[in-house]
């Protein structure tokens, strides 16, 4: 048995629904993820718990992508927002199982937009449904607007970025109000917006509120996807050397 040479990062994507409902990844995700060093592996909204469970037990990394708006009836959260383009049930049901084993395991994670949400929501966070009806007169986060973001010091977001302010293209109109007891806010906008949240007791469980696969070549933001696939390479290595 050799030692792996790229950790495997599983990625989940959109499901577009119909007769024959099908995964959409946009390539940029997994583009990133292979840039890192990383082998990106796309995985549809398949199978029930004990599946979930065993797919995250032979994959080193994590990568949650952006997506449609969260059915927060069926979280048992209120009504849903009427703009909200609601995530199908089968895929929202079965993100909320890949999070949890994610984190459950101590699988190394990334969420990005909604993948920030759903890691928040998963381990009790609070949503804003609507930007900028939930707060009046906040700066415009939709269709690839820029804006700033300020990293919080001594975060593990601070430490990959190695800056504490960095211009972002955020793509949401939904947002994390409050984050549970478990989760810590790294980086807010200017006007308080949480933008990035982590977890200190995980090997890495970081999310960003914005799309860093979008930044240009080059960019700090490249560091979060080499971030999340060192992490997997060292959970890969830790993995081999108990199997010898």
């Amino acid at each position: 048995m050799s030692a792996p040479e790229r950790p495997l990062i599983a990625i989940n994507g959109l499901l577009l629904p119909g007769e024959s409902p099908a995964l959409k990844l946009a390539n940029r995700y997994a583009n990133a993820i292979l840039k890192a060093g990383g082998l990106p592996l796309a995985i549809p909204p398949l199978g029930g718990p004990i599946d979930v469970e065993r797919l995250v037990a032979r994959v080193d990394g994590l990568l949650l992508t952006g997506g449609d708006d969260f059915d927060m009836e069926r979280l048992g959260l209120g009504p849903t927002h009427p703009t909200a383009e609601k995530t199908p049930a089968e895929k929202q049901d079965f993100d909320f199982v890949l999070a949890r084993a994610a984190i459950a395991s101590r699988t190394p994670v990334l969420g990005i937009c909604y993948g920030m949400q759903l890691l928040g929501l998963a381990e009790g966070g609070r949503m804003y449904q609507h930007l900028p009806e939930d707060r009046p007169g906040c700066q415009e986060h939709r269709k690839g607007a820029i804006h700033s973001v300020r990293v919080e010091p001594h975060t593990r977001l601070a430490r990959l970025l190695g800056q504490d302010e960095v211009a972002v293209i955020s793509r949401h109109h939904q947002a994390l109000a409050a984050v549970g007891p478990r989760w810590k806010v790294s980086a807010r906008d200017a006007e308080g917006l949480i933008e990035a949240i982590e977890r200190d007791e995980h090997p890495f469980a970081v999310a960003v509120q914005w799309h860093p696969e979008l930044a240009e070549e080059g960019s700090v933001q490249d560091r979060l996807f080499r971030g999340l696939v060192h992490a997997a390479a060292i959970a890969a290595t830790q993995r081999f050397l108990a199997a010898r």
